[in-house]
């Protein structure tokens, strides 16, 4: 497949080309060389980054340093990095060698080697990231020039491959959903700021969702540490009938056992307790199932087959968020997108609206800047009629007390007949 290059990102265009769902041109595409493997990838020390590991060389990768071809250009298919195979806990080691086990595993190939494909862009767009972020930096163009990176790795093409879900660079008390609306006052990433990354790519609605957090002060390390611990630990407990209750209940010990210095005081960190991770299938970043990161009653079970992604949040404040600030992610409704749920439109004219939402992100979530760059600036009288009618949710940004200081740390994973996945897992974390 061709590539593709982004240009610049500069106010509403984004970066990321005339159209959310466009395809780049063919005088593009020939600007960029055929793929050599005869060059490396130079190693990307992240010493700035509080508890982000070190990106290691790559010899022989065929990308260049400005992350210029996408990822399906270096690979062949069916090639895609196997990132980290963990065995299960129980009957591990005959799921491994098990000859129906390795059949089913082998049936469902085309279904990783999509995952797979999605994952290496993720952390191809992590490393090109780890040089861009720094302090003095908006959230803006942090956002944009994600986007713009993740769009060419993937080689976005509508609805078939491309980003699953808005860029979040949450700040501070801020957890979750934020993303910056082009309507705001900048705000620059500052010195003593812990930011969290949270974006997601997909191949055939096949989603890649992780998540880490940054710091470039030392005190943060105990906060940040709790949540990669409590990931990582979630990642090594999961598997095949695995109750999700439990699995938060271990997931809480972690964060629960850590604690912060600030001023001379000294701060519990706990987990935030409404705020989970969940199941993902096809276009359904969210499919129904929910790993609480706190000891709960769910007796609900992993199965087979199944993909999650496993986020923990911890905090220094009350450890429960609630919807503060300007919404800017938001998602058609699953259930009125496949015909299951009524909805009256009340404003015709909000059909336009609605039509191109459906066409450029389906059933994935979207943000207010990309409605903007698809050609719809005046979007948002109808896109609360939308919401009023029941066709699109709002996911308002998600903020413990203010004052208080928050890290998040997520990683997708298939629970594949031999073995578990970890799908998104990186030099970086």
């Amino acid at each position: 497949m061709a590539p593709k290059k982004s240009g610049k990102a500069k106010g509403k265009a984004a970066a990321a080309g005339k159209s959310v769902s466009g395809s780049p041109s063919k005088a593009v595409d020939a600007e960029l060389p055929p793929v050599t493997f005869d060059h490396m990838l130079p190693a990307v020390e992240n010493s700035c980054f509080r508890r982000l590991g070190d990106c290691k060389e790559v010899q022989g990768s065929g990308q260049t340093a400005a992350f210029e071809y996408p990822v399906d250009r270096l690979f062949e298919k069916g090639s895609f990095p196997v990132a980290e195979v963990m065995e299960y806990g129980n009957h591990g080691a005959e799921r491994m060698s098990g000859e129906e086990y390795r059949e089913r595993d082998r049936l469902a190939t085309v279904h990783y080697d999509d995952l797979r494909r999605a994952a290496e862009a993720h952390r191809q767009t992590r490393r090109f990231m780890h040089s861009v972020i720094r302090p003095g930096v908006t959230t803006l163009e942090i956002a944009q020039t994600l986007e713009a990176k993740s769009r060419q790795l993937i080689s976005a093409q509508g609805l078939q491959a491309g980003w699953a879900f808005p860029t979040g660079v949450s700040l501070n008390n801020c957890a979750a959903h934020y993303t910056p609306n082009y309507s705001e006052d900048p705000v620059v990433l500052g010195q003593g700021d812990i930011m969290k990354v949270d974006f997601g790519v997909h191949v055939g609605g096949r989603l890649v969702d992780s998540a880490w957090t940054v710091a470039f002060d030392s005190k943060f390390d105990p906060l940040i540490q709790a949540t990669q611990d409590a990931t990582n630990t979630g990642l090594k407990h999961a598997g095949i009938d695995v109750q999700l209750g439990e699995l938060g209940g271990v997931i809480e010990e972690v964060i629960r056992s850590y604690e912060m210095e600030e001023g001379g005081k000294t701060l519990a960190i706990k987990p935030i307790r409404n705020l989970s991770g969940h199941s993902i299938e096809p276009y359904r970043i969210h499919a129904g199932k929910s790993v609480p990161i706190v000891a709960c009653d769910d007796r609900d079970r992993m199965e087979e087959g199944e993909v999650y992604a496993i986020e923990t949040f911890a905090s220094t404040g009350r450890g429960f968020v609630d919807e503060v600030g300007a919404c800017s992610h938001y998602m058609l409704d699953y259930d009125y997108a496949h015909g299951h749920k009524k909805a009256q439109l009340r404003q015709a004219s909000a059909k336009p609206l609605l039509n191109l939402i459906q066409k450029n992100f389906g059933t994935l979530a979207f943000c207010r800047r990309w409605l903007d760059d698809a050609g719809a600036p005046r979007h948002l009288l109808h896109l609360k009629g939308l919401e009023q009618a029941g066709i699109v949710n709002p996911y308002p940004p998600l903020s413990d007390t203010e004052g208080s200081y928050t890290s998040q740390m997520e990683h997708t994973f298939i629970l594949r007949p031999t073995c578990k996945e970890i799908i998104s897992r990186g030099d970086d974390y």
